[in-house]
């Protein structure tokens, strides 16, 4: 929170105290009146006490601390998909892993960053591992079984290749080599 802000939270905290008490007291007047004097005097101050809370209960909202808004993980996988787009392939893996960090099962993302994996010089083995984590949390998604055989040919691995081949056949998907990220 900015610096002025938080003054400013303090201080709405401060007066809502304040209107409380202000509401007590007008509230508590009749009675003391009634107990003291024999009589129900100060025939305004229940209005000014529902005055007082209706001040509190403003200046209690007012001065609650804002909270930060969660970001969105589609929003970070969209941020991550363009910055990979326009070259920055690194900014994009760690978008994703922040997306990952904080949807732990958004497959789209382990998908998106296994293809940017791809590019990278001996980083096989680990987009092979987000492939198989994506298939794990979406088993009906062919594209990523072919991706997989992709990874498994480059690998070295014909027979986990095939099988991938296979299973996204199974599944109606199309078992072209997909093109790079």
């Amino acid at each position: 929170m900015e610096p002025s802000a938080e003054a400013w939270a303090s201080r709405a905290r401060q007066w809502c105290r304040g209107a409380l008490a202000l509401a007590f007291l007008f509230g508590s007047l009749p009675l003391a009146g009634k107990l003291f004097l024999g009589s129900w005097g100060f025939d305004g101050a229940p209005g000014i006490a529902c005055l007082c809370l209706v001040a509190a209960a403003y200046l209690h909202f007012a001065g609650r601390e804002r909270r930060q808004p969660i970001p969105d993980s589609a929003a970070i996988l969209d941020e991550a998909i363009r910055l990979a787009a326009s070259g920055e392939i690194d900014r994009g893996l760690a978008l994703l892993d922040e997306a990952l960090r904080l949807s732990p099962r958004l497959w789209q993302a382990r998908q998106y960053r296994g293809q940017m994996r791809l590019g990278e010089p001996d980083a096989a083995e680990s987009a092979l591992q987000d492939f198989t984590e994506a298939l794990r949390l979406a088993p009906d998604e062919p594209h990523l079984y072919i991706l997989r055989s992709h990874v498994s040919t480059l690998l070295g691995q014909e027979s986990s290749a095939r099988a991938d081949l296979e299973a996204a056949a199974r599944l109606g998907g199309d078992t072209e080599a997909p093109a790079g990220p």
